[in-house]
């Protein structure tokens, strides 16, 4: 693949939408402004027209003087932009909100739960996956995949891999190249969350905020606004912690939606002094549920009050079962 900072000498090529400007210094009866239309020509007088979608400014004007050869002795004309079009780029893979998205010169972008950001100027990748809500948990920033047309038709494309963890933290802006319309943005996926995972949601390229659901055997149960990769044992303190006799330390329950629509639980043990580790205290997602499960001091007790309450012996009996089950 090619190196990123190749991607520096890419030109613009024209496409549906662009308004140009062509003047001729011995026929200025000819100049005017035009637009390609959205099968790639131009109108041109004399001409009629010509299909330029695809070019460079210097191979659509080469190929506009050899056009003009037929009709002028000897033309000598000047292509330029005067109003690029739209800039259309595809992010796919391991972004919050996969998609395709128009950039312009003024953009406001923001990740999930992260402030609005003015970016004035020509795009960049980061513009483009912050306006896309920002990168998941499980993205993998050393294998980013850039996809840019090159020149000709029919299309062809080349590709480069970029290294944005190389960005965020040593700044190497060679790897944050500007966009051109049409291009495709591929975050890979990570086998198992980045070690970074911690140092990256302090990163503007990740969403600032999650929502967790904490429930069970803590003091204040319910949804919770945290911030991105919040390590699990740091969620349950930030639910008060455990009921004092009631939470079982040995059976905190991680319940995940994962994107594909499966569901995956783990149990861990709670460890207040285990830092952030995807095998002991893993960083948290959006959606995560955390399940602090009854110990067995708090299963007897439930199961004495339900014995305790006026009911037939038959359900007496059942309902201690019952819940001398649920602790195994």
């Amino acid at each position: 693949m090619p190196a990123p900072v190749e991607l520096q000498h890419d030109a613009y090529l024209l496409g549906p939408g662009d308004q140009l400007e062509l003047k001729f210094f011995d026929a200025p009866e000819l100049s005017g402004t035009l637009e390609v239309l959205n099968d790639g020509t131009i109108p041109l007088p004399l001409i009629g027209s010509a299909r330029v979608v695809g070019l460079t400014l210097s191979q659509a004007s080469q190929w506009l003087t050899k056009l003009y050869t037929r009709q002028l002795q000897r033309p000598e004309l000047l292509l330029r932009v005067v109003r690029p079009r739209p800039m259309r780029v595809a992010l796919v893979g391991e972004v919050e909100r996969p998609g395709i998205y128009t950039m312009s010169a003024n953009e406001t972008t923001q990740t999930e739960g992260g402030p609005a950001i003015t970016v004035s100027g020509l795009p960049s990748i980061v513009d483009a996956i912050q306006k896309a809500g920002g990168i998941t948990l499980n993205a993998d920033l050393r294998t980013v995949e850039l996809q840019r047309r090159l020149p000709g038709d029919p299309p062809s494309f080349k590709r480069t891999r970029l290294d944005l963890l190389a960005l965020v933290s040593e700044g190497d802006q060679l790897q944050n190249p500007l966009l051109f319309d049409g291009d495709t943005i591929r975050v890979g996926r990570a086998a198992e969350p980045v070690a970074e995972a911690i140092e990256l949601a302090a990163a503007n390229l990740s969403p600032q905020v999650i929502n967790v659901n904490v429930i069970g055997e803590v003091k204040t149960p319910g949804k919770l606004d945290l911030p991105a990769s919040t390590p699990l044992m740091q969620a349950v303190l930030a639910a008060g912690g455990l009921e004092t006799w009631r939470g079982k330390k040995t059976n905190i329950e991680l319940v995940r939606l994962n994107r594909n629509g499966s569901v995956t639980r783990r149990r861990f043990r709670l460890d207040l002094a285990q830092g952030a580790s995807n095998a002991q205290n893993p960083p948290l997602r959006d959606n995560d549920t955390v399940i602090v499960h009854r110990s067995s001091l708090a299963v007897a007790s439930d199961a004495i009050g339900a014995i305790s309450t006026p009911i037939s012996g038959l359900v007496n009996i059942w309902t201690l079962f019952r819940l001398i089950n649920t602790a195994n």
